[in-house]
């Protein structure tokens, strides 16, 4: 129940009276006291503020809050200090004394404020020096004529947020998810008393020429013409609607604190803007209220907006700006650095310089790196299809396989076939996939490859245009050096037993084309040019964007259609608007059938190691809604091939030795009890009626795993026009 102030106005024999409440004070509670009446009452982000009418032309006045009653002593209001000028009002929240010095004459020589009104949030008794130096050393700006410094008594923060200098505060900083959170505090959290700029209108600023609402770590853009106190005069509404764009330093020199001058990067892929506005009062309506990013009853036209700057490192210092933004995001912007040398007379670390490699296009040698345990029937059928259809180096690593496909690699190794490595994953700590991935970017093979892709066994290159090859499609995208190769998630087709046969050719059932849910559904895993663009290899993509390098990029979906910028640092699955299969699809036949499944489900994964491959994935990944034989045109050719290696003695020993072993892991599996009940439910009608019903549930549904899904949803037709979902709870794995 905390009174941040109160302003009384003459009137006859009486006094208007303005009380503003802390945010939190039970508004349901007011009662007049004595020689006071409520007139109305209203409230900005739960803060009441009350319109009263006091008795008597001076004295006390009280009000009752629930069993309290609060004596009120108002004073006038003190617009006069401001009336006429062009006024700054900023919140100050940790800004040094240089920050503001040089905030103040920013805008005082580039954008005509000669007054500035600044809430300091320190607490009281704090930071003393602050006020002392800056009225010392503003005195020498000039043209500045006002310059006025407030401490409020009561914190004006959120109470359960850490100070907002904390990378959590700042908007889109990365690892959210994973930052230790310290403890609410209300002195130094972001702003969360919202009834201020209402505050500060009736005590200081309503005679003023025009206000603008910005923060100490803001600049606005220095542009030709009107100022922007000039503009809110003559604008339709009064008010300037102001565009805050978040810019970042590379780097800060060691020891150094940040300055203006550092801000010298943009992200290239920013989204949205931080709004303020600046206002001329006698311009705009009486009645508007004055709110952080607005102004409610004053609508500026479109074209009346103003860009300014907000400097991040200036209200979160850290000790390295990738806490606060991606620097994979990060470019160099010419005219920022040009602000920073010319203006703040600065010289910023900048970006180190990069330069794509170029290779020659002509030959296209591709590679794959790829992680396999237990998978030695299949090895075969997937290394002839891709030979077939142009992939000539094959980096493989494996780990703790026991059907004999770790010795049939190293076999196939020294017949000169593919190049096999023992996975490092427990000596570098990561998980087997990223840990693979890691280790392969050292390899010649891999450094030396034109294109590069990484992907499973389970997953095959469909290519459609031309006679199926990776040359047919290179031709065809032209230019392009990434291209999506979105999932197309092939079902177990019904088929329950394991046999030693082609799975291209058995497994013909799978999802449809257009269908968003479950989130996998869509995922994809790229082929790029092995030009430097990116620093590193990932799962679905590569990673460790160089952002200097971001306009080289020309990626492609796999229809040949552009690739959005907001997909180049992290994007891994397609959407409604980038999603595309008339060039190029990857059959992901995640399940195979359900016997072969249960071997999957005990091998355990070779990424999200953490997760069981149980019910819930079988339910997501297992798609028999449709037909499709796009892929089996190349079936004669990967025979051929097939044959090829098989008519080596070692390569069909070795074969016919995993299936053995992994007929051998089937049977060990169904004779016991749980992994009998877990087949028994994979092979029921219920499961097979589920897997072409998935265009019809909603994303909970696949969370959540088949078991919400009701009989009733069961007996409809899978071609029927329906929708099911439930609310969301515990995901399942």
């Amino acid at each position: 129940m905390t009174l941040l102030d109160a302003i009384a106005h003459p009137d006859g024999d009486n006094r208007t009276m303005q009380l503003f409440f802390a945010a939190g004070t039970p508004q349901e509670k007011f009662r007049a006291g004595k020689g006071l009446e409520i007139i109305d009452m209203r409230s900005i982000g739960e803060a009441p503020m009350l319109n009263c009418i006091a008795k008597g032309s001076n004295g006390p006045v009280s009000i009752d809050i629930g069993d309290t009653t609060l004596k009120i002593t108002a004073e006038a209001p003190e617009t006069d200090i401001f009336a006429g000028l062009n006024v700054g009002f900023a919140i100050r929240n940790g800004e040094s004394i240089e920050t503001t010095l040089d905030w103040l004459n920013y805008h005082v020589t580039y954008h005509g404020m000669n007054a500035a009104l600044i809430l300091d949030r320190a607490k009281p008794n704090s930071d003393k020096s602050y006020v002392n130096q800056l009225k010392n050393k503003a005195a020498r700006i000039k043209g500045l004529k006002r310059l006025v410094v407030l401490r409020s008594k009561a914190p004006l923060g959120k109470p359960d947020l850490p100070a907002e200098s904390h990378p959590f505060n700042v908007p889109g900083a990365p690892g959210k998810d994973r930052m230790e959170i310290p403890a609410g505090d209300a002195w130094n959290s972001p702003l969360g008393e919202l009834q201020l700029f209402e505050l500060v209108r009736a005590r200081f600023l309503e005679h003023a020429r025009a206000v603008m609402n910005i923060e100490l770590y803001d600049l606005v853009v220095i542009r030709k013409g009107k100022t922007i106190f000039d503009r809110a005069v003559v604008a339709s509404s009064g008010c300037i609607q102001m565009d805050g764009h978040q810019i970042y330093p590379w780097r800060v020199r060691n020891d150094d604190t940040a300055s203006f001058g550092d801000h010298i990067c943009r992200q290239f892929d920013a989204k949205g803007t931080r709004r303020r506005w600046c206002i001329a009062p006698a311009t705009a309506k009486e009645n508007v209220v004055w709110r952080l990013i607005r102004v409610v009853g004053a609508t500026p036209a479109p074209d009346e907006a103003a860009p300014y700057l907000r400097c991040m490192a200036l209200r979160h210092p850290t000790d390295t700006v990738s806490k606060l933004v991606p620097k994979t995001s990060l470019i160099e912007d010419e005219n920022l650095l040009a602000l920073s040398q010319k203006i703040f007379k600065h010289k910023p670390v900048r970006t180190p310089e990069e330069n794509a490699g170029k290779k020659c296009r002509e030959t296209n040698r591709t590679a794959i790196v790829t992680t396999m345990k237990n998978e030695g029937p299949f090895i075969l059928e997937w290394l002839a299809y891709h030979r077939v259809i142009g992939v000539e180096d094959f980096m493989i690593y494996t780990n703790d396989c026991a059907d004999g496909t770790d010795t049939m690699l190293q076999m196939l190794q020294d017949k000169g076939i593919v190049q096999h490595r023992e996975n490092p994953f427990r000596e570098s700590g990561l998980k087997p996939q990223h840990a693979a991935l890691q280790a392969s970017d050292d390899e010649p093979m891999i450094k030396d490859a034109d294109w590069l892709i990484c992907m499973d066994v389970d997953e095959f290159i469909n290519i459609k245009c031309g006679a199926g090859r990776l040359d047919d499609l290179y031709a065809e995208i032209g230019d392009a050096n990434m291209i999506s190769i979105t999932w197309r998630l092939f079902g177990n087709s019904d088929i329950h037993k394991f046999k030693d046969g082609l799975i291209i050719e058995d497994y013909d059932l799978c999802a449809h084309e257009l269908i968003r849910k479950p989130h996998q559904a869509w995922g994809f895993k790229t082929l790029f040019h092995n030009i430097g663009i990116f620093k590193k290899m990932g799962v679905h993509r590569p990673k460790g964007l160089k952002p200097q390098l971001w306009e080289d990029i020309n990626w492609v979906n796999g229809s040949g259609a552009q690739m959005p910028s907001n997909m180049y640092r992290n994007g891994w699955r397609s959407t409604t608007e980038t999603y595309g299969y008339d060039l190029v699809q990857l059959n992901h036949y995640a399940v195979r059938c359900a016997e072969s499944f249960l071997v999957k489900r005990d091998r355990g994964r070779v990424n999200h190691v953490d997760r069981d491959q149980g019910m819930a994935y079988w339910f997501r990944m297992n798609n028999n809604a449709m037909k499709e034989h796009t892929i089996q045109r190349m079936i004669p050719a990967v025979r051929a091939e097939l044959d090829k290696l098989m008519a080596d003695p070692d390569i069909a020993a070795a074969h016919e030795h995993s299936v053995k072993m992994h007929n051998a892991k089937i049977k060990e599996l169904k004779d016991g009890e749980n992994y009998a009940a877990f087949y028994k439910e994979l092979t029921s009608p219920r499961l097979e009626a589920l897997s072409k019903m998935h265009a019809h549930f909603g994303a909970n549904v696949f969370l959540m795993g088949p078991e919400v899904v009701p009989d009733e949803v069961l007996k409809k037709d899978p071609d029927e026009q329906f929708f099911f979902t439930v609310e969301k709870g515990e995901t399942a794995h």
